[in-house]
C-alpha cells in the first residue's frame, strides 16, 4: 500500500507566492507579476493573495502591488529568539560538563 499524498497544489502555490513576495517589501509586486512568476492564472493569484491577506501575511500598497506584512518578519524574529534561547541552554549545559583546567 502506498503512502497517502497530502500535497495540495493550491496550498503549495500560496506558499510560493509568500516566498516570492519576500524581498519586495518596499515596492511590492503587481498581481500580474506574481501570476507570471508562479505560472498560474490571475484569478488564482487574486484568490491566493486574498487568503494571505486574511491570514495577515500580505497587504496591498496604494499602487495595487502586494507585499508581505511585518507579521512575516515577526515570525522570523521569534524563530531567531527561540534559537538563541536554545543555544544559551546548550552552552550552559556544555559549561557544566566541561573539565576545569
Amino acid at each position: 500500500m502506498s503512502a497517502p499524498n497530502y500535497i495540495n497544489a493550491a496550498q503549495q502555490r500560496v506558499l510560493k507566492i509568500l516566498m516570492l513576495l519576500a524581498g519586495h517589501e518596499v515596492m511590492g509586486l503587481a498581481p500580474g507579476e506574481v501570476a507570471k512568476a508562479v505560472h498560474t492564472s490571475a484569478s488564482n493569484v487574486t484568490r491566493d493573495l486574498a487568503n494571505l491577506r486574511e491570514a495577515g501575511m500580505a497587504e496591498t500598497l496604494d499602487t495595487g502591488a502586494w507585499r508581505i506584512t511585518p507579521r512575516v518578519g515577526q515570525i522570523a524574529l521569534r524563530v531567531l529568539n527561540s534559537l538563541g534561547e536554545a543555544r544559551k541552554r546548550v552552552d550552559e549545559t556544555a559549561q557544566r560538563f566541561s573539565v576545569d583546567r
